[in-house]
């Protein structure tokens, strides 16, 4: 099984952090706008539980993804399924008409733009994810990609990461969490 392991930070000064990313090394891509579409089980709460299952749409891709409930503390790891669904706004449109059709809510919507990069730390490849998110602010994501046996290395290689770009404020929340706070 494999497992999403990320540390996501809450950015006050964008601009100094990506002079130091910069200074780093990381380049990251052209920015991409994400809407992320989610949706809460018919017979579960999926804020009780912390899963999420969402339709995420960039540009005509979309991609149906399911995030298992949080397995650590400290760094945020969880089991992921994403799969790709047809292109285009119908596409999502009709897939969100099933997942409703089956029972499941639409419970909120988290647009952001998202630049990423692969940053190589201590002859590990790192995915970076700078994200504006609509109306919460600016992050950045910090991810490994690991089978379950190696995820408390991927978390101290993480730790390892995050202190040597002096990030110090953990986001534990999820966006759609924020989002839902916030309205």
């Amino acid at each position: 099984m494999k497992l999403e392991v990320e540390q996501k930070f809450r950015i006050d000064d964008p601009a100094a952090l990506r002079q130091r990313l910069s200074d780093c090394g990381v380049k990251f891509a052209a920015a991409v706008r994400q809407s992320d579409a989610y949706f809460n089980h018919p017979a579960r709460d999926f804020a009780r539980t912390d899963e999420a299952l969402r339709i995420r749409s960039i540009g005509d891709e979309n991609f149906v993804t399911y995030k298992g409930p949080k397995l650590d503390r400290t760094v945020k790891t969880r089991h992921e399924l994403e799969q790709p669904i047809a292109p285009g706004r119908a596409a999502a449109e009709k897939f969100t008409e099933l997942l409703v059709a089956l029972g499941f809510r639409p419970s909120a919507v988290v647009d952001k733009s998202r630049s990423a990069a692969l940053f190589k730390f201590g002859g590990v490849d790192f995915e970076l994810a700078w994200d504006e998110v609509d109306g919460i602010g600016t992050f950045l994501e910090i991810e490994l990609v690991v089978d379950a046996e190696a995820r408390d290395t991927a978390k101290s290689r993480i730790l390892a990461l995050q202190q040597e770009l002096g990030l110090t404020t953990v986001e534990r929340r999820s966006y759609l969490e924020m989002v839902l706070e916030s309205t």
